[in-house]
């Protein structure tokens, strides 16, 4: 559907369910490939050698709720390919099920890192290259949850508001420099985990990660170059 052949793209949570359909897409699309995770032995599981072209891939092992960590990476990567096109950041995870006054300050603490300090970071470390260049784009996973509040999941949800917020300001600040950035809001993902946490849930009505990948792709393309700040609804039918 896309081409984005001669375009670099960072892709974070590479590891994960939705970074591997991510991946998977703008490879086969025709980019060449950052692939960003925590621990390198995830990478090494979710991509076999034989089915990527070295030439079009580099795998980075980092932490990018560290400043110097994400500024090292997007070094690498511009030491690596000369450019970044696309930064598509899937990094985050899920902690809740308390009530506010039973939430800890670490998981508080634990979702506005993996969160929201990543997606910051991340985010300040690609711009200046993209501005060098005039152009770039900027995808960030938030989440339903980053809407309004809910009970039970107060560090979640405050985290990925976060990210929505971030997006907005980026997209104030960049879009008379040629860079785009949006954001997309996964409902519940259809993945092994989630259906093992929730055996009697309505699978059916959750949304797959090759279709939130398709929202992403759509969003770093030429095709929506007049959007910039969404946060778009990817919910599926749930």
């Amino acid at each position: 559907m896309f081409d984005f052949s001669e375009r670099v793209a960072i892709i974070t949570g590479a590891g994960g369910n939705l970074g591997g359909a991510v991946a998977r897409a703008f490879y086969h699309a025709g980019a060449s490939l950052v692939l960003v995770e925590h621990n390198a032995g995830r990478l090494a599981i979710a991509y076999p050698a034989e089915q990527f072209a070295p030439a079009r891939v580099h795998f980075a092992a980092a932490d990018l709720t560290d400043e110097v960590a994400a500024e090292a990476l997007v070094a690498k990567a511009l030491d690596r390919f000369g450019a970044i096109d696309i930064l598509a950041n899937t990094v985050g995870g899920y902690r809740a099920g308390t009530p506010v006054h039973e939430t800890s300050l670490e998981t508080w603490e634990f979702m506005l890192a993996l969160n929201a300090r990543s997606a910051f970071l991340i985010s300040k470390a690609v711009i200046p290259p993209m501005l060098a260049r005039g152009s770039g784009k900027i995808v960030h996973v938030a989440s339903r949850a980053g809407l309004s509040g809910g009970a039970r999941q107060v560090a979640y949800s405050a985290s990925k508001s976060a990210v929505v917020r971030l997006v907005e300001t980026l997209a104030a600040e960049l879009r008379h420099k040629g860079i785009n950035a949006n954001c997309v809001l996964p409902g519940t993902i259809d993945t092994p985990q989630n259906r093992a946490e929730m055996p009697d849930a309505d699978f059916s009505k959750w949304v797959a990660p090759e279709a939130i990948a398709d929202v992403i792709l759509f969003l770093a393309s030429d095709a929506a170059r007049a959007v910039n700040g969404a946060a778009v609804p990817v919910y599926g039918r749930s």
